[in-house]
């Protein structure tokens, strides 16, 4: 059933009408959400729609084994973390299934990776193992076939000498790195991007100064000469991500949603127009749990798009959060 079930996630016309199914695939088939369920004396019978779904804590990925049926997997993806945290932990069991999550949302947003050059800037994470923003980039530069896509990890005279020839050719080339690497790349160099997306993917942690998204956008956009910065959403616990083209404006591929949940009742949830604590439905994770409620703090609007305001306070900093307040 699960294949056939992931199948029709990528190919139905509206995914989320799959989303009860899904729902009691897990419910069956997943020991730790079945219990979760169980605790909230939700009658999974009863429930007929995505609103009516329990959403599981993310911080389970820190403590247990989160899989619906039995399976050893292929790839264990860890978030970046400190020797005093606990780092969440991801048991994937087709990385085939990612794959095919990462490149078809990227191509509904901005066409084949194949058409792009592809500059990865993330050198935090690429020094650690286990990474699944590693493993999405090191698959779009293998698949966009160009000699000079890569990995710059602190060669900025490098990654400076590719952009300039890369627009002097036009070609469509995206930038793809952690936010404390574009900065210390766009403080020591003045580009005028044209043909160049610049993607963000989160990642100050520690790093230095905290910065609010505007400032931070304001400051690469000026420096590297690009209308908009770009940014993905993603995270360890999640095999989709979200984009933004700008203002941090977030959109999601058909079968990932976000909805926000009242801080002082995370069972009153909303999908348009309000604020609140991010809920994640994402299908891509049928292996897992696809009902996953964050610690980030966002806000709905009416047409299904959201943004991210900062995170709980009694969240531990992840490493793939920006704080925008």
């Amino acid at each position: 059933m699960t294949d056939a079930l992931a199948e029709r996630i990528f190919r139905e016309g509206d995914p989320m009408a799959l989303v009860t199914e899904v729902f009691r695939y897990q419910y069956e088939g997943n020991a730790l959400y079945r219990a979760y369920v169980d605790a909230l004396k939700v009658n999974p019978s009863a429930v007929h729609s995505l609103e009516q779904i329990p959403f599981l804590p993310i911080s389970f990925f820190k403590t247990h084994r989160i899989t619906t049926g039995a399976f050893e997997p292929e790839v264990v993806f860890e978030s970046s973390g400190t020797t005093q945290t606990v780092n969440s932990r991801h048991l994937v069991k087709d990385t085939a299934l990612y794959t095919r999550s990462f490149l078809d949302a990227f191509r509904r947003f901005y066409g084949p990776v194949e058409d792009f050059v592809v500059l990865g800037l993330l050198p935090s994470y690429l020094e650690r193992k286990n990474s699944s923003l590693v493993y999405m980039v090191e698959d779009m530069i293998r698949r966009s076939g160009r000699p000079e896509s890569g990995f710059y990890l602190y060669e900025h005279e490098k990654l400076a000498d590719t952009l300039l020839a890369l627009e002097a050719r036009r070609q469509p080339t995206l930038l793809i790195g952690v936010t404390f690497g574009l900065l210390d790349f766009a403080e020591n160099h003045r580009m005028d991007l044209r043909h160049t997306i610049v993607m963000e993917t989160g990642g100050m942690k520690g790093r230095r100064e905290e910065w609010t998204r505007e400032e931070l956008h304001a400051f690469l956009c000026e420096r590297l000469g690009t209308d908009a910065i770009h940014a993905e959403y993603g995270m360890t616990e999640l095999l989709s991500q979200a984009y933004s083209k700008g203002r941090g404006v977030f959109n999601c591929p058909p079968w990932m949603k976000v909805l926000v949940r009242d801080e002082n009742d995370p069972f009153q949830l909303s999908a348009t127009s309000a604020a609140g604590v991010i809920n994640v439905a994402d299908l891509a994770n049928i292996h897992s749990c696809s009902f996953i409620a964050t610690d980030d703090i966002g806000k709905i609007h009416a047409n299904g798009s959201f943004e991210v305001l900062g995170r709980l306070d009694r969240s531990a900093l992840r490493g793939c959060s920006l704080m925008v307040s």
